[in-house]
């Protein structure tokens, strides 16, 4: 019997912390063969991560490992010193990274930091490793691939910084690629092709390959087996189908009971949690005959290139309807929700705000407009969206002391928890920082924060992104929630079409600035009659049994 390329046996690693010792893994154990794929799935904390930092041993200095093996080709790890460490990563165990971005070094160009890695690990001059930078480019479909090697990490986008980390990983042939959460913000269309390119690489090169995700239906699409973990443990591990079509444990039936399926409701994904009628306020009354909340009228916006980030964009959205907006990265989609916001200027059409015109103000005095407080905004990443040195409170009443010149007493405080309250947000995390919560807690501070100046538009920009599935659930509902209840339109950019068909009642698709298909979710989803439209809804991952079989045609 062949002996497994990897063996991780009862590992446990601790953190020392300020408020103590905090265990993060517990006994992991499994093994893996060359040219298998193993998926890692589970919330924010379970352990994903720091598994695979500990197999690396890159963890930071605050961890440890304190009990147990990683043996790799029967070498324990674990007990190698620094120069064999440095022989082993990069040549015979890589890692392509969370946040591509962060993982580059910016001040160096792509050719640079490609030909280190080369040169790190294999005797041959400069001329070659260019070469060689040059067919790795090429290896990863890198458009233009010669001019991309004088960039710099910022001069790319957030798809093309992923495929010169797989570049960089891939470079020196290793037996081992971890790749930890390598399409996070990335949309469909993007992650399937380097899903597909992973996938491609690693089976043409026979590697072995560990998945780290929170999103089931990749690692359905793109695993053979999948492992578990909840609270730096493995509650169960088995194939893809199996799994998934009969999970044992009843964490795992509770990721799956929070993951989008085809014909998943909101409903579905948190059972548990009422819901409010359909066109119901806080008062139990709709208003009658209202006129659009918002509209849009050949709207554009150019940059210098020139590039047409907006181009002819005209849609309606009615009081208290969710307008999903849709496409790749680059389609406008961002560029747009702040033109809308008035964080930008437009450069023809117009924008109408319960009937009246909000463009032709300048963007820079737009805060003191009577609007300002009815279109508040949810951003992507709620961490760097709030104010380290803000408190959750602070961060939620900032709004209301610029917007309504509210000072500090019980009007504001009242002001605070109610809105707290609504967003699901326990009154004991006010006075915690942003570093000190979540990224769920975290994600409802920004919510609670736009809406607590009682707005009646919100602009949700991917605001459920990086959120792990069953927190994705929970916020999902409680937007819904917030705009039956209150009667507020949302507007919610997003490359997940799988959240905005259960949220959204209509649906606008962009491609380069433009509107390719529009109308009602539900009938889009249905038939989409636009080539991009399809390719859009195709790339969706999903995670049902019937998968395991769609995933065999994907070449591993």
């Amino acid at each position: 019997m062949t002996a497994p390329l990897l063996q991780v046996e009862d590992l446990h690693v601790s953190f020392s912390t300020r408020q103590g010792v905090v265990q993060a893994l517990r006994g992991v154990s499994f093994s893996l063969g060359a040219g298998q794929t193993l998926g890692i799935v589970g919330e924010s904390g379970s352990g994903k991560s720091v598994t695979s930092l500990a197999v690396m041993r890159l963890l930071d200095r605050a961890g440890r490992i304190t009990q147990g093996r990683v043996l790799f080709r029967g070498q324990d790890v674990t007990r190698l010193g620094r120069s064999d460490l440095r022989e082993l990563r990069g040549a015979a165990m890589s890692m392509i990274f969370q946040n591509p971005r962060a993982a580059l070094n910016p001040i160096r160009t792509v050719e640079q930091q490609i030909v280190d890695v080369l040169r790190a690990h294999r005797s041959m001059s400069v001329r070659q490793a260019r070469a060689e930078a040059l067919d790795l480019l090429r290896a990863v479909l890198i458009h233009d691939p010669e001019s991309r090697l004088a960039a710099y990490p910022a001069e790319l986008s957030g798809g093309m910084c992923q495929r010169v980390m797989i570049a960089m990983a891939m470079a020196c042939k290793p037996a081992l690629l971890i790749a930890d959460e390598p399409t996070t913000g990335l949309d469909v269309t993007t992650q399937k092709a380097v899903m597909d390119l992973l996938a491609g690489l690693t089976a043409e090169r026979g590697m072995a390959m560990i998945l780290i995700t929170h999103d089931l239906g990749l690692a359905a699409r793109y695993c053979a087996d999948i492992a578990v973990m909840q609270n730096g443990e493995i509650v169960e591990r088995g194939p893809v189908a199996a799994l998934f079509q009969s999970p044992r444990h009843d964490y795992t039936r509770m990721l799956v009971a929070a993951s989008p399926r085809r014909d998943s409701t909101l409903a579905d994904l948190a059972p548990g949690l009422p819901r409010p009628q359909a066109g119901a306020r806080n008062d139990g009354v709709r208003v009658p005959g209202a006129g659009p909340l918002l509209e849009l009228t050949h709207v554009r916006k150019s940059f210098p290139g020139p590039v047409h980030a907006v181009d002819d964009v005209s849609f309606v959205l009615p009081q208290g309807g969710a307008l999903g907006l849709v496409g790749e990265s680059g389609s406008g989609k961002t560029t747009l929700s702040r033109l809308i916001c008035r964080l930008a200027d437009v450069d023809g059409g117009e924008i109408i705000f319960q009937g009246q015109s909000i463009s032709d103000m300048p963007a820079r005095d737009f805060h003191r407009a009577p609007q300002r407080k009815l279109i508040q905004i949810v951003f992507q990443d709620p961490h760097d969206s709030l104010n380290p040195r803000f408190s959750a409170f602070d961060c939620i009443a900032h709004p209301l002391r610029r917007l309504e010149g509210m000072r500090d007493g019980a009007a504001l405080e009242a002001r605070v928890r109610e809105a707290a309250g609504r967003a699901g947000l326990p009154e004991g995390l006010l006075e915690r920082f942003p570093h000190q919560l979540s990224g769920g807690q975290k994600a409802r501070v920004g919510i609670a924060r736009a809406i607590a100046p009682r707005p009646k538009l919100l602009v949700l920009d991917e605001p459920t992104a990086a959120l792990d599935v069953q927190v994705q659930a929970v916020i999902l509902q409680l937007l819904d929630r917030l705009r039956r209840e209150d009667d507020i339109g949302l507007l919610f950019v997003s490359h997940d079409l799988n959240v905005v068909r259960m949220l959204c009642d209509d649906l606008v698709v962009l491609k380069q600035g433009r509107i390719v298909e529009a109308g009602a979710s539900a009938a889009v989803f249905a038939n989409p009659q636009a080539d991009y439209t399809r390719a859009l809804l195709d790339a969706i991952p999903h995670f049902e049994p019937a998968c395991h079989a769609e995933r065999e045609s994907v070449a591993l």
